[in-house]
């Protein structure tokens, strides 16, 4: 247990000051000569005090120390572990404005805060680009700029149903570095059809295994017409490097009928429509208590795939009662390895407008039944 500090109340006399109002004094010298940046990612070994001596959290105490991006944590940290060297031991006493405030709730401590950090490692964030793409950039339809600063070992590109490994660092226009999977210990590994920055895709779509492209994208391209709160106005530079990719399953093939319920579905009296695509080869119906494992795949009226255990490669398993209404409905008038389309109404769905990304309205399931657990 980390030894509570016999100045916790208030910074002694010998302690520095900066113009911010941080405190601090040198408890043990470093061996570095280098300090850390903002973007820099940092390891060290911490306790932090209330003035009353309450030890509220130590890495000390776990027996391991921490890692963290420095422009991720509380002001005070950000800036005090830059005045620091690899080997110092600091102590900071942290004033609430520049730590959690007087009254944080959420359990965190307010008012002043002392910490002691021992700074063991730095890990430099990585260097900006050119923040305009150069003339020689080439530009695809949408205005995004491209320009490869290192050569690919592979053959293959990625399609938009495929998982990619890729290490990404994102910078605003002024060159502020945002986001980097070097800050965060390795290569990130995302669905193409799930990486929500506009153009970005795109560009991954064009590369080859061992590639690494700068690429420019222009706001409007980035975020949509709608500029999200933090977002940069002026766009982003992305730095991508693509490590490797897993070929997913192509999405399935969008129904003929999926805009309207067909002639030839039958309606239950609740308005859940269906059709047979493939007859089963059990006899035993689930009941809402059983559990079951499906295959299935998503669509809104406009024919937009909005999920699909068939892209994912795996098929999906849940309590029959613990789904929509009109799932809970319909798959107990299925056997094993049957096959349905359902049109399902907004009521028995998730509403007309629901929110949290849900999707609206009446909604077209293709389901297939693999398994029942009673």
């Amino acid at each position: 247990m980390p030894e509570t500090p016999s100045d916790v109340k208030a910074a002694p006399k010998d302690a520095v000051k900066t113009p911010s109002g941080l405190a601090s004094k040198v408890l043990t010298k470093g061996t570095g000569e280098e300090h850390p940046a903002a973007a820099d990612t940092v390891t060290v070994h911490y306790s932090g005090w209330t003035t009353d001596g309450k030890l509220f959290d130590s890495s000390v105490k776990r027996g391991e120390p921490t890692s963290f991006p420095l422009n991720g944590v509380i002001k005070g940290w950000t800036e005090g572990v830059q005045l620091m060297v690899q080997g110092e031991k600091r102590r900071f006493w942290i004033p609430a404005d520049l730590a959690y405030g007087e009254n944080p709730g959420g359990g965190r401590p307010g008012g002043l805060l002392v910490f002691d950090i021992e700074l063991i490692s730095i890990k430099k964030a990585p260097k900006a680009p050119a923040l305009t793409a150069p003339a020689d950039a080439e530009k695809t339809a949408l205005g995004v700029s491209l320009k490869t600063v290192a050569k690919g070992t592979g053959t293959a590109s990625p399609k938009g149903e495929d998982t990619v490994s890729v290490n990404l660092s994102l910078w605003s226009p002024e060159g502020e570095l945002l986001q980097s999977t070097a800050q965060q210990g390795g290569p990130a590994n995302i669905p193409l059809d799930k990486l929500t920055i506009g153009g970005l895709p795109e560009a991954i779509k064009t590369m080859v295994a061992g590639e690494k492209k700068v690429v420019w994208i222009p706001a409007s391209v980035a975020f949509g017409k709608n500029l999200p709160p933090g977002a940069p106005a002026g766009g982003l530079v992305v730095e991508v490097e693509l490590v490797s990719f897993k070929e997913g399953v192509p999405p399935p093939p969008t129904p003929s009928d999926v805009a309207e319920v067909p002639a030839d579905a039958q309606k239950t009296a609740s308005g859940l429509a269906f059709k047979v695509l493939a007859k089963g080869t059990g006899d035993v119906h689930p009941k809402a208590t059983d559990s079951v494992t499906v295959h299935y795949s998503g669509w809104t009226l406009d024919g937009k795939l909005f999920d699909s255990s068939v892209t994912r490669g795996e098929p999906s398993s849940f309590g029959l009662n613990q789904v929509i209404k009109g799932w809970t409905e319909g798959v107990q008038l299925m056997v094993k390895g049957e096959k349905r389309r359902f049109w399902i109404p907004a009521g028995l769905a998730y509403g007309e407008n629901p929110g949290g990304g849900r999707p609206g309205g009446m909604l077209v399931f293709d389901i297939e039944l693999l398994e029942v657990q009673k």
